[in-house]
Order: structure tokens, then sequence, then C-alpha cells
């Protein structure tokens, strides 16, 4: 029987070899080449399905309702909690809190389970502690649980079989990279380990129904370590993201296959465990009652959820007499550069002698263009001594010829404004059609940046 020519195909880019290398010339991975076209010619023989095709009104769709893990800000990314049979991978910087995170999931899946009975324990697995280092965290965050099993191992088969052996409920892995499979050549990490342990997992939790979280690393670039197909294989990918300074931490879902992709949930991570915030919104704001010059409030937009964000500025004679500086922490610098010209070039608001510091309170990051109306306004105030309004709110975007352009999700964050107490708002002109009226908030718009300071700085 005669054989298609075998060609080699790169499995992150799909660039092709007649002949096998070890490099991608296109990509330039390490091993990602693997043989295709080398099948007998012919189609395939037929082969029985195991289970026959069923009509789609027959189809019982109870199994894959989500069940909610405790945890709320972690239900509320994966669309109200977690489908049996699913696959989340949870992806972040080391030291985010990753394992903290999964290990009081894992416990209080642990103390469902205990209460509801006749279901299974949850598994716990870490190829990269010992069992002892996890239990010493687990006291430390009050997760100790007769239910939640732990286990330290890093081969695929003796995880499976712990799975056999408990029946759990809920499976924890920790990580994706350190687990490797005896079939396969390579040390664990490789692009050929990752593959084939992410497809055995996956494998068992669609046959159990057994819904799985994995650990995943991430580069120095921030993508998620391993081969891309890991993503696609999952079914739910989230980043864990936060400034190791800051004690806030962001949960975000980048592919969701049984909810939405837009939200976001707020953590904040202290020194006995993680909790979620429901509320996040005294974590950006500062704790002073007076009004004091060089301090707007603006409202960010994390996914779907309002994000009140104090941005301050001070403004100083340069010591140098040189070049000044331009220090921003917790916004964008190209955008605040901008509006320091736009400052000059439409208002005459000079600021090329003078250093400019701009930042955000709380560590939150304020990068969206809907922030430029609160920068340029705290930098005003800065320069004049002079507070803002009291009670005011700034949100829009501001152009290069000094006009302020609509943003997003205006009647959402006038909202969340007015919850917190704030009377005034200013937003641009443009895209008001669709805005309400929000009880105790008079909202102002202004068509450009010089409306909108001498209507914040009177």
């Amino acid at each position: 029987m005669t054989k298609d020519k075998a060609t080699y195909r790169c499995t992150e880019c799909g660039w092709s070899s007649p002949k096998w290398v070890g490099q991608c010339r296109g990509c330039q991975a390490w091993g990602t080449l693997e043989e295709v076209g080398a099948s007998p010619a012919g189609a395939p023989a037929a082969v029985t399905p195991r289970r026959p095709a069923v009509p789609i009104p027959q189809i019982d769709s109870t199994t894959a309702r989500s069940r909610p893990t405790g945890v709320g800000e972690l239900d509320r990314v994966l669309g109200g909690g977690i489908v049996p049979g699913a696959v989340v991978l949870l992806a972040g910087e080391p030291g985010v809190g990753k394992s903290t995170l999964l290990l009081d999931v894992a416990a209080r899946a642990a103390r469902t389970a205990r209460a509801s009975g006749g279901v299974g324990p949850v598994l716990y697995v870490s190829g990269e502690e010992s069992s002892a280092q996890i239990k010493g965290r687990a006291e430390r965050i009050g997760a100790l649980e007769d239910s939640l099993l732990l286990a330290d191992d890093n081969d695929l088969a003796t995880i499976l079989g712990h799975v056999a052996a408990t029946s759990p409920s809920l499976l924890v892995v920790d990580s994706v990279q350190t687990i490797q499979s005896t079939r396969v050549e390579g040390g664990a990490g490789g692009v050929a380990q990752v593959r084939a342990v992410a497809a055995g997992l996956i494998r068992t939790a669609k046959e159990l129904d057994l819904p799985v979280l994995l650990v995943g690393h991430v580069t120095k670039d921030g993508g998620i370590a391993g081969p891309r197909v890991l993503e696609h294989l999952v079914d739910v990918v989230c980043q864990f993201e936060g400034e190791r300074h800051s004690r806030l931490r962001l949960l975000r879902a980048v592919k969701n296959r049984y909810g939405p992709t837009d939200e976001v949930g707020c953590f904040e991570l202290t020194d006995t465990g993680i909790r979620g915030l429901p509320d996040p919104s005294g974590l950006f704001l500062s704790r002073t009652s007076r009004r004091v010059p060089g301090s707007c409030v603006t409202v960010t937009l994390e996914g779907r959820r309002p994000m009140p964000t104090e941005i301050q500025a001070l403004v100083a004679a340069s010591p140098g007499g040189g070049s000044p500086r331009r220090t921003t922490s917790g916004v964008d610098h190209s955008r605040i550069a901008m509006v320091l010209a736009v400052l000059q070039a439409r208002l005459g608001h000079d600021t090329s002698a003078l250093d400019v510091y701009v930042s955000t309170v709380g560590g939150a990051r304020a990068v969206e263009p809907a922030t430029d109306l609160a920068s340029a306004l705290a930098v005003v105030s800065a320069s004049r001594d002079q507070p803002p309004r009291e009670g005011l709110v700034a949100i829009g975007e501001v152009g290069l010829t000094g006009e302020l352009r609509a943003c997003t999700g205006v009647q959402r964050r006038l909202q969340e404004a007015a919850r917190l107490g704030f009377t005034t708002a200013l937003v641009p002109e443009q895209g008001l059609e669709d805005l309400h009226a929000i009880e105790g908030m008079f909202v102002r718009p202004v068509p450009d940046l010089r409306s909108a300071v001498d209507v914040a700085l009177p």
C-alpha cells in the first residue's frame, strides 16, 4: 500500500518542512514539529461509535449546569460556578497567589462535600511542593478539612491512580508544567509533555464528569508557558494579575466556553490568605476628608465592573534646570505626555519646565482613554494649587484638538459614582443619547477640555 509523502508541521504556527528539524523556522520554537501526511493513502475504515448520535431535544442539559465554588468572585468570572467535566486553567506570575486561591477553593468545596454527604472528596495534587508545605499554608488561611486530600506527585499515571482510588468531586493540579508522562519523551514542562499531560487530564475529566482546576506558569512576556494548543484544549483560561507591592488581585477570563469573558473578579491578598472583594471601590480612593489640590476621581471599567479610581498629580519646579521629569504610576505614560501637550497647546498651560508626577491611589491601573479628563484636571488643579469642585467625578477621552470624546459604559460608571456619594459628573457631550437620569447626580456635559476646566476649577 502506498504512503503519502511525509511532511513536518509546527504545532505552534503551522510552518511546514519536508524533513524534521529541531527548531521551527517560522516561530523559532524548539521541538514543535510533528509528522503529518504519512498515513496510508485512501480513506480510513469506518468504526462503530460507542454511543449513537442523539436528537438534540433528548439531551439532558442539567449535567452541564454550573455549580458554585463558594468563592463569589471566582463564580462571577466563571459564569456562576464550575461545570462538571470542565477543565479550568489558571495562569499568573510567580507569587501572585494562584496556589493560595485554589487551596481556598478546594477547602470550600471539601466543606460543601462533607456537609452534603454522598459527594466525593476534593483531591489536591502538587508537583511543586510537599504535602507538609501545603498543610502549612492551609493552616495559615484556615483551609484544614477532612474531605480535602493532598498528594505530592508529578507522574501522570500516579495522579490518575489517585483519581481512581478516591473518586473525587474536584481535582486541583498545581501545576500542569511540573507533571510528566512516562509515555512521552522529554522532561516536565516541555511542549510534548505539557500536551500529553493536558490531554490525559482532559480525557479523565470528560469521562468522569470531574471538574479540574489546573495551575499554569507564565513566560517572561506574560503568556502561558507551554504549547499554544494547551489553551485550545481546556474549557476556561483565566489570568490572575496583580502588582507585587499591591494587595489587589484581579482574575480575568481570557476564554470561557460556559460564560462571559468580560467579567473581572477582585481579591485582596493578606497575611491570612486571599479573600474576595465584592465592593473594591474603597481601595482606590483616599481616606482624607479634606479637599486637596491635585486630585480628581474617575471611574474605570474592568470588564463590566465599574471601578472608582482617584488620580493624583503633583507639579513642582525642576531642581536640575535641565530636562524636567515625567513620572507616572498606574497610568499610561504616553497618554499623560499627550494630555500635557494638549494642555500646553490648547489652554496655554505650560509645564515644559516643571516636574510632573501622576499616580493612582491604592495601586489601581487607569490606562483606558476615559481617564484622560481626570488626569488633565488633576494636573491643572496641582498647578493652580486649587482643589476641584467638591463631589466631582470626571469621565472622558481628551483629543489632540482639545475636544472631549465619548467613552463606553457611561451609565454604569455614573451609577457607581452616585452610589459612593459623588454629586457632580463631567462627561463629554458626545454619546449621551442613551444616558438616563441618575438620582442624586448632576451630569454636566462639556464639549472640550477648556470648558471642563472652567467647571471643575471655577
